[in-house]
């Protein structure tokens, strides 16, 4: 079907603020009206996200939908200031897109919620409004719960994803809009971003707990509001796994659920491992839902999952094959307790021995967790957790004996521990891997739980030192095939930097291993899965016309420095520089990290981000340049950040911040 693109209108906000849109029609919408499909985020829909956009929401203009691609208050080329995720304003905004839409004479009044990761996000606290207008949504790599499983928080411990993704928006809010769609008005405009934006790093410092800045926004305060079908995605080298599975037992709607073997990108672009046809995953949904097309889909099965095999992480892959679960949570998953022996994993059958109950002690080396990967993985060749060998000499190791069957896992892993801690703040990190009969050691999942938080992230409480507790990590939802022969391995560290910020002080902890040990969550295999409905190979509208001027420049180095003990953990992470040609503007993003400590001391610890924007053609060249650093004492975090702006060779703005924030049991 033809399809009309209007590449930029401005929608009136309640309060006179403009949001710039671009919008993709189905020929002959304005006579016979369709459904929309909106997708609403931050991220500028005329230069960074514009081939990416183009491919999607002119997929659906050709299958009868209009897409419409907003960019929120304060980004791309929309009027205001963007000072924070999922605000009030936001939501307020939302709303009137919504009104602007279902009046409009293309517009049949009914709409679908579309986003990965901040649209995920919107989609579901919007559906949660209960707008009239709202027929269906689809959440990828997303989350209800904005403090338990999101890029700021993880069992109660800080993520340095926090500060990569506060350096990523810092960029992004320093950003103008374009002169060519907004006029001579784009210089004011950009002030107004660069002097209002603010320090978001600082705002979610201050929250160090599941208080109510982010229970606002987090749609697992009740569920219940949100009524109308839902279908939700995600990978599992994602960090946003674990929402998928409660979305599906809790909400009370038609719902459906794909998870792969992704990292955080829509699934039809997804790797490492096998990208599907998930835009006509969506086509299916949406005549479903917003045309009322019977095409079976509400009978698929709730969960469709790719079961991981074995692979090397030396090496880019994802074996395996999918299955599926008619609901979750799933009657055909045995949870099967393993105990935790001297050293040893056993299963139900095992007797254990005396010396099974010996207690046993660790104290981390920082070095742990720099093979860990990222938190949410992007890049797929430089992100993901490597050969865990290089993590498990500064760890408590539980080792089963070879299989003598393949086994298979499908949920959440939970690792009760009977534990005491050696100061008032510590931290625990949990790897389940499989081990291979070479040795080869593979992550498969993980957990990590501040001590203080294990009866509420809400209102945790100080330890008292070398009092015993129980508690209770719950590791990510993942869905692996154990091999005969490969043994699996329980690992237990007091550290897991830099994946997360360490606690204030080195603590040893002592594990008592009769009163521990993890729950499996075994799935039998089934012959239905062999019957599944596939789903194809991707699908999607073609690249707008671009030309490449310099390759993405991925990279993922450790480095020891012997003579000074100093440890470094830089990334680079520059996306590929491109000019879009029918505008002939040329897109830079160069973003550089580097996470570092000296003498195992923690006083040492450091995070730093560097992001350079640009965007330059014949009449307009500009560029910013955000730098952000934190580091801890053992009472305070410390946040130094500097940005300027250019207007060619021209700094035009200039700021620097010196912040702290007194640590609250982080």
């Amino acid at each position: 079907m033809p399809v009309q693109v209007r590449p930029l209108l401005f929608l009136p906000m309640r309060d006179g603020t403009r949001l710039a849109a671009k919008l993709w029609l189905p020929q002959g919408a304005e006579t016979e009206p369709v459904p929309t499909i909106l997708e609403y985020i931050p991220y500028r829909r005329n230069d960074n996200k514009a081939n990416r956009d183009h491919q999607i929401h002119a997929f659906f203009a050709a299958h009868g939908y209009a897409g419409l691609r907003v960019d929120m208050r304060g980004s791309g080329d929309s009027e205001g200031v963007l000072t924070d995720e999922y605000l009030p304003l936001e939501m307020q905004d939302g709303l009137d897109i919504l009104a602007w839409i279902s009046e409009q004479p293309w517009s049949d009044g009914k709409v679908g919620l579309f986003g990965l990761s901040w649209g995920g996000f919107n989609g579901l606290q919007l559906a949660a409004l209960r707008p009239p207008q709202v027929g269906a949504v689809v959440t990828v790599c997303s989350s209800d719960d904005r403090y338990a499983d999101d890029v700021h928080y993880m069992g109660g411990c800080l993520l340095t994803d926090n500060l990569s993704w506060a350096g990523n928006m810092f960029a992004f809010n320093s950003c103008p809009p374009d002169p060519a769609h907004v006029g001579d008005d784009w210089r004011r405009m950009w002030r107004e971003r660069l002097e209002g934006s603010g320090l978001w790093l600082e705002t979610w410092l201050k929250h160090q707990h599941r208080d109510a800045y982010w229970k606002s926004g987090s749609v697992n305060e009740h569920y219940a509001a949100i009524q109308v079908p839902v279908m939700a995605a995600s990978g599992w080298r994602d960090g946003y796994t674990n929402p998928v599975f409660r979305l599906m037992q809790y909400l009370d709607v038609p719902r459906r659920a794909i998870v792969g073997p992704w990292g955080h990108k829509y699934p039809h672009t997804g790797g490492p491992g096998p990208a599907i046809d998930f835009l006509g995953e969506c086509l299916a949904w949406w005549d479903r839902w917003l045309k009322g097309v019977e095409n079976g889909i509400e009978s698929e099965p709730r969960l469709r999952a790719w079961m991981m095999d074995p692979s090397s992480p030396l090496t880019i892959s994802s074996p395996g094959h999918w299955v599926a679960e008619a609901e979750w949570p799933s009657p055909h998953i045995d949870e099967q307790p393993w105990r935790f022996g001297a050293g040893a994993l056993l299963n139900p059958g095992l007797i254990p021995r005396a010396r099974d109950a010996e207690p046993l002690t660790i104290q981390s080396p920082l070095s742990v967790g720099l093979f860990a990967g990222k938190w949410c993985s992007y890049a797929e060749e430089t992100d993901l957790p490597w050969d865990q060998r290089q993590e498990d000499g500064g760890a408590l190791l539980f080792d089963s004996w070879p299989l003598k069957d393949a086994m298979e896992i499908m949920g959440a892993p939970v690792v009760e521990l009977d534990i005491a801690a050696d100061q008032p703040v510590a931290m625990v990190a949990v790897r389940l891997c499989d081990v291979a009969p070479d040795g080869r050691s593979s992550r498969v999942s993980f957990g990590i739980l501040n001590l203080t938080h294990a009866e509420s992230h809400e209102f945790p409480r100080p330890l008292q030192p070398g009092e015993r507790q129980r508690v209770k990590v719950t590791l990510n939802n993942i869905a692996q095939r154990f091999p005969e022969g490969h043994s699996i391995r329980i690992a237990v560290s007091s550290s897991y930097w830099p994946l997360a910020w360490p606690s204030p002080r080195p603590a040893r902890l002592t594990i008592y291993p009769e009163h521990s040990r993890v729950i499996l969550p075994v799935r039998p295999p089934r012959e239905e899965d062999d019957a599944l409905r596939p789903f194809g190979p991707p699908r999607m509208a073609g690249s707008l016309p671009m030309t490449l001027l310099a390759p993405a420049d991925r990279r993922w180095n450790v480095n020891l420095d012997l003579g000074s003990n100093r440890v470094e953990l830089n990334v680079v992470n520059n996306d590929a520089r491109y000019r879009l040609d029918e505008t002939q503007l040329e897109i830079t993003r160069d973003v550089r990290e580097t996470y570092s400590y000296a003498n195992n001391d923690y006083a040492t610890l450091r995070g730093f981000v560097e992001q350079i924007r640009r965007f330059h053609r014949a009449d307009w060249s500009v560029s910013t340049e955000t730098r952000t650093v934190l580091s801890s004492t053992e009472t305070e975090f410390v946040i130094r950040a500097t940005l300027d702006a250019y207007e060619g060779e021209a700094r035009i703005f200039s700021a620097s911040w010196d912040e702290k924030v007194p640590r609250n049991l982080v």
